[in-house]
């Protein structure tokens, strides 16, 4: 048992001896590999902290974003009946696809008449068209036909007057012989009672003497009636001279024909428009959809009087949406239009491609109802969120899938 115990004690020794050299050792000499692993390590995380550092210097993101388009509410343009409603609410349309007829038999009646006024307005203008021309030849024929008349007055004037001396020289000459004839059938008459003279002449005489009387009556009728001739000469003469300043207002007439035929037109035109706006309201009977996307908001039925601006349901398009970010005023240093994007839809879990296309001018606040107003003295300073749009790139959504007001996380590379 001692010999035992004291083997014991001398390999203890050895043990103790052998394991103190190796307590000198540092861990890299007793694990050569450690430095290759700890530099391997230490080079992942330089590159792993550039690479992060790199992505988030240069990517910007946030999750203050959604699916945003233009809703096309749909409106009536016309009172009326309707008669016919194609579509219900979450049905998809294609553009130009009718969605509502309303009664178009008032308004049919109201084209037939508008197109009857216009025919009449038109045969009105035309026959005012001919009428300038012919006013114009008028005009100027009529001045010179009552100068024609005025001279033909004035020199038949001037004959009636002479035949009315001629008529009254002639009295005065008949009246010369009835005076004279006179005279001998007095002297006739004492030497016949004197047997001085035969019963044959002195009939003579008396027969000379009622011829010369006949004579002057004679002379004196045509006399009266070459006066009267001249008195008429004379009316015609102031008659020719009243065409004449009548026929010299041919201009002022040839003008007021052109208003006419002006007005003619401007009729034409008025009923014109009301042609066209009598076919536009046949037209508007028929609603179509301005736009292809999916009704909602609907709200009229068949039998339903709607007036005029009055709500009928809404389209909302599938195509040309975009996205409304609401970035950080301190994440838009280095944004610009046209810097690529990516866009996280959550209801799909799916990335899309976009890109910038324009930074609102003013933070959402100032285009908010009530935008604040910030007093002196309580103001806190609060990073404000600028809206931002970003476009889908062509050909991201083949079926359809987005739709307005969706979450979206969109991140943009600000840095190329």
């Amino acid at each position: 048992m001692a010999e035992s115990t004291k083997n014991v004690e001398l390999n203890g020794e050895n043990e103790g001896s052998a394991s103190e050299p190796e307590r000198h050792q540092s861990f890299f000499q007793l694990h050569p590999k450690a430095k290759l692993v700890l530099l391997i390590v230490g080079l992942v995380l330089v590159i792993g902290g550039a690479y992060v550092w790199g992505y988030y210097a240069t990517h910007e993101s946030t999750d203050d974003a959604q699916i945003d388009g233009n809703l096309y509410p749909i409106s009536s343009r016309i009172n009326g009946h309707v008669i016919e409603v194609t579509v219900e609410n979450n049905d998809f349309v294609k553009k130009g696809t009718v969605l509502v007829r309303i009664d178009p038999t008032d308004y049919k009646v109201a084209l037939e008449r508008a197109e009857a006024d216009y025919a009449a307005a038109l045969a009105r203008a035309q026959a005012s068209k001919v009428g300038v021309p012919i006013t114009s030849v008028h005009s100027a024929t009529g001045i010179s036909a009552a100068q024609a008349q005025v001279l033909q007055a004035q020199a038949a004037i001037l004959a009636t007057e002479k035949q009315y001396l001629a008529a009254k020289a002639r009295i005065d000459q008949t009246q010369a012989d009835y005076i004279r004839a006179k005279s001998d059938l007095a002297r006739y008459a004492t030497l016949i009672k004197k047997d001085e003279v035969s019963q044959q002449q002195y009939v003579h005489a008396l027969q000379t003497a009622q011829a010369d009387a006949a004579a002057v009556a004679a002379a004196q009728s045509v006399a009266s009636a070459a006066e009267q001739e001249v008195s008429q000469a004379r009316a015609r003469l102031a008659q020719a001279q009243a065409n004449l300043r009548a026929s010299r207002t041919g201009p002022q007439r040839v003008r007021v024909s052109r208003a006419e035929a002006d007005a003619a037109q401007a009729a034409v035109q008025m009923a014109k428009a009301d042609l066209d706006q009598a076919q536009l309201n046949v037209n508007y009977t028929t609603i179509r959809a301005p736009v292809g996307g999916i009704v909602g908001k609907k709200s009229v039925e068949v039998g339903e009087n709607v007036e005029v601006g009055q709500a009928l349901m809404a389209v909302v398009p599938v195509e040309g949406l975009w996205v409304t970010a609401n970035f950080k005023e301190t994440e838009l240093k280095d944004m610009r239009p046209g810097d690529p994007a990516t866009i996280h839809v959550d209801a799909y879990d799916r990335d899309y491609k976009g890109h910038v296309l324009d930074i609102a001018g003013a933070t959402g606040e100032r285009f908010s109802l009530l935008p604040p107003e910030n007093a002196t003295g309580n103001y806190v300073k609060v990073v404000q969120r600028i809206p931002v749009r970003i476009d889908f790139d062509p050909g991201q959504d083949p079926n359809h899938l987005l739709r307005e007001g969706m979450s979206v996380e969109p991140t943009v590379v600000t840095k190329k």
